[in-house]
């Protein structure tokens, strides 16, 4: 067995085998606001339900491993005492990991992953209209574990007001497992979808993803392709150029003149298999 004094190993290796052993974790994809009234969304998988009388969520926006910097959901929440807490099921899974791009500060990440910002009854921070329940979270107390990266900052919430989407609950009113289709985080690059078990999102791009506000409308609007599959096209630093468009056509002439319903089609399947680039360049064919 390997033993391991975690003073003894970098802290990057440590947080490695952390997110590898204690998993999968449910995921807070939490919305905050700045002094300013701007908006922020970012996912959280240092997270959990600790109480019911009150109702307790705590999750943990920890500092940077990498440069030691902390995140902007912690600045808000210090700044506004206020956050929204929504769950991830398996249709946003994609634009929840767009969101997680490190995007500067007044960036919106509403538009970036293309999830719709809805008005909040008692808080001020925006819900996520997609996720199917959504926790307005006054703050009641943040913990600092330590200065130094890798250091936990855990958030303490009271819920105020719980929403939940009618289509995931069951005849009695329960929250029904299979519908309400849960994602939670493991290690790596790896998920889990509650229902169906492991899979893989590849991790954001080092550099910004274009975002779903780029896609261009005719894109952006279509009936074939999910908030994932637009997820996906949105975490490219950018789109294909014509030249190689015109390319790929020549080697594929069959997609060239599709009408938009089979176009959107054909690049929903590439997506299905993880090839993003084939799948913008088939949508960019005329």
């Amino acid at each position: 067995m390997l033993s391991i004094d975690p003073k003894e190993i970098s802290t990057g290796k440590l947080h490695g085998y952390l997110l590898g052993s204690i998993a999968p974790r449910p995921i807070a994809f939490a919305s905050t606001i700045d002094a300013d009234g701007k908006p922020n969304l970012s996912p959280f998988s240092f997270f959990n339900v600790f109480g019911a009388n009150p109702p307790t969520l705590i999750f943990s926006p920890a500092r940077s491993v990498r440069d030691n910097t902390t995140k902007h959901t912690l600045d808000n929440a210090e700044q506004t005492k206020e956050v929204v807490i929504n769950v991830v099921n398996y249709d946003i899974v994609q634009q929840m990991s767009l969101s997680s791009t490190m995007y500067p500060k007044g960036v919106n990440e509403f538009e970036k992953s293309g999830l719709t910002m809805l008005k909040s009854d008692v808080v001020k921070p925006f819900r996520v209209a997609e996720s199917p329940v959504q926790l307005e979270c006054k703050v009641t107390n943040i913990i600092y574990t330590g200065p130094e990266g890798g250091a936990g900052n855990l958030i303490i919430c009271e819920v105020v007001k719980m929403h939940i989407s009618e289509d995931v609950l069951s005849e009695d009113g329960s929250i029904d497992q299979y519908k309400i289709d849960l994602v939670a985080r493991a290690g790596g690059s790896f998920y889990s979808r509650a229902r169906d078990g492991f899979f893989e999102i590849p991790k954001p791009i080092s550099t910004l993803g274009i975002g779903v506000d780029s896609i261009p409308d005719e894109i952006k609007n279509s009936t074939i392709l999910t908030g994932n599959n637009l997820g996906m096209l949105g975490n490219v630093n950018e789109i294909p150029s014509e030249e190689s468009v015109n390319n790929f056509g020549k080697v594929h002439p069959e997609f060239i003149g599709l009408e938009l319903t089979k176009k959107h089609t054909f690049a929903k399947d590439y997506l299905e298999k993880n090839d993003v680039e084939s799948a913008w360049k088939v949508l960019l064919l005329k």
